[in-house]
C-alpha cells in the first residue's frame, strides 16, 4: 500500500537510498567473511592434541658447554623425574606438539622417490613416551628399550621401526591397515608397527605453512643426546604446579651445570600456539561489531534527514488521516526495501571476495549461512535503526509540519 509513494520519493533521493543499500552491502560483505574467518579459528584453537594437555609440563634444558656423559646426564635426569611423588612418566625428545619448533619430513612408499607420499611432523621418542604424553595406542605396539637408540646432532638416522599417527596412517595407506607396512623416511626402510590415535605437528596456527598435515606425525625410537632438548614431564591430576618446582629443584640437584628455560604448562604452550589466530579472531569481531555500529549511525543519519525533508509530506498525510502508525509503516516499508536491496548485493559482494580469497589464499568456501544470516541481521538492523526517526517524524503535528514547510 507504501510501494508507489515509497519508489517516487526515493527516486527523488537517489543519492540517500544508494549510500543506504552501499553501506549494508559492505557490512554484509564484510560480516560474512569475517564471521566465517572467525569461526575458522575458533575451530582451529578447539582442536584436540592428542595429549593429556592438563597435566603436562615441558622444561627445556640447555646444558651449560659440551658434557662428554650426555647419555648418563639424560638417563639420571629422567630417572630423577619419573621418581618424583606425582610424576606418571617423564621423556626427552627433540621437540612437542604445538611448540612451533620442530623437525618434518617427508614419507615415501618407495626408496629415493623424487616426491615424497606425505608430510610429517618427526619427534623422537622411547618407550615412555607414550605414557608421558598420554597418547591413545590404536593399533600394534610400543616401542621396546632395545629398540631405542641414542642420536646426536649430525648423526645419520635410520630407524627400523617408528609409530604413526591415525592420519598419516590413512594417508599413506587409505582403505587398509598400516600396521606391519614399511615406509621410507631416508633410504632405508621403517616398519611401522604402532599407530596412535592423534598427535599434532609442533606448527598448529591456521596462518602456518604445515596447517594442511597438522595431525601427520610419528615418532622414531631414539634417545636425544644433544646439548639442548626439551623434556616433557605427566603428573597426576592436580599436581602440576607442585611439580613442575619440584622438578626443577631435583634437576639442579643432579647438576647444576645446566640452565632450564621455558618451564611452562602445556595450557601456555596452546596459548603462545593460537596466539595469532585468538588475536585475528579478536580484531575481527572488534571491526564488525564497530562496522554495525557505523551502519546503524548512517542509517540514523540518513533517515533523519530525509525527515527534515519531507516534514510537508509527512504533515500533508497526517492532515489527511494517516495515523502515526500508518507514517512508522511507511519508514520502516521504506528502509525494507532499501535494505534488501542492499542485502542482495551484499550477498553477491561476499560470494565473490570469498572467491577471491579462495584464489588468493586458499581458503575454503563460505558456506550458505555465513551470508544469509548476515543478510537477515542487516535488514534487522536496518528497522531497529531507522526505528527511532520514524517515531520522531509520525509524532510530528500535521499543522506544525505544514506550516514549517
Amino acid at each position: 500500500m507504501h510501494i508507489r509513494p515509497i519508489l517516487s520519493a526515493m527516486r527523488r533521493n537517489k543519492v540517500g537510498a544508494f549510500l543506504i543499500s552501499l553501506q549494508m552491502a559492505v557490512t554484509l560483505a564484510i560480516l560474512g567473511n569475517a564471521g566465517f574467518i572467525i569461526e575458522q579459528r575458533l575451530n582451529l584453537m578447539s582442536r584436540p592434541s592428542g595429549i593429556d594437555e592438563a597435566n603436562i609440563f615441558i622444561m627445556t634444558n640447555q646444558w651449560v658447554g659440551q658434557p662428554q656423559d650426555s647419555k648418563a646426564l639424560l638417563e639420571s635426569d629422567l630417572a630423577a623425574l619419573r621418581g618424583l611423588p606425582g610424576v606418571v612418566d617423564a621423556y626427552a625428545s627433540n621437540s612437542v606438539p604445538m611448540d612451533g619448533n620442530g623437525w618434518s619430513n617427508g614419507v615415501s612408499l618407495t626408496p629415493n622417490q623424487k616426491h615424497s607420499n606425505a608430510h610429517t611432523a618427526l619427534y623422537f621418542g622411547d618407550e615412555h613416551t607414550l605414557n608421558a604424553l598420554g597418547l591413545k595406542l590404536i593399533a600394534g605396539r610400543n616401542f621396546s628399550a632395545d629398540e631405542v637408540g641414542e642420536l646426536r646432532d649430525n648423526d645419520p638416522v635410520s630407524p627400523s621401526v617408528i609409530i604413526v599417527t591415525r592420519a598419516l596412517a590413512e594417508k599413506l595407506f587409505p582403505n587398509q591397515s598400516a600396521l606391519g607396512k614399511a615406509v621410507y623416511g631416508e633410504d632405508k626402510p621403517a616398519t611401522i608397527i604402532g599407530i596412535v590415535d592423534r598427535m599434532q605437528t609442533p606448527w598448529v596456527s591456521g596462518s602456518s605453512w604445515a596447517s594442511p598435515f597438522v595431525e601427520n606425525s610419528m615418532l622414531w625410537p631414539y634417545h636425544y643426546l644433544s646439548s639442548g632438548y626439551p623434556m616433557v614431564v605427566r603428573v597426576q591430576p592436580g599436581q602440576l604446579d607442585a611439580v613442575m618446582k619440584a622438578a626443577q629443584d631435583k634437576l639442579y640437584e643432579v647438576s647444576r651445570a645446566r640452565v632450564l628455560n621455558s618451564v611452562k604448562s602445556f595450557s601456555e604452550v596452546r596459548a603462545k600456539a593460537y596466539r595469532d589466530d585468538r588475536g585475528l579472531a579478536i580484531i575481527l569481531g572488534v571491526v564488525c561489531t564497530a562496522l554495525l555500529a557505523v551502519t546503524a549511525f548512517g542509517i540514523v543519519g540518513l533517515t533523519s534527514f530525509w525527515v527534515t525533508q519531507r516534514r510537508r509530506q509527512i504533515g500533508v498525510r497526517r492532515a489527511l488521516g494517516a495515523t502515526r502508525r500508518a507514517i512508522l509503516a511507511y519508514f520502516q516499508t521504506e528502509n525494507v526495501m532499501i535494505a534488501t536491496v542492499g542485502a542482495v548485493a551484499g550477498v553477491a559482494l561476499a560470494l565473490g571476495l570469498n572467491l577471491w580469497m579462495v584464489t588468493s589464499f586458499e581458503m575454503e568456501r563460505i558456506g550458505a549461512a555465513y551470508v544469509l544470516i548476515p543478510a537477515v541481521a542487516v535488514v534487522l538492523l536496518g528497522q531497529f535503526a531507522v526505528l527511532w526517526p520514524a517515531l520522531r517524524a509520525a509524532s510530528i503535528p500535521p499543522a506544525l509540519a505544514t506550516r514549517a514547510a
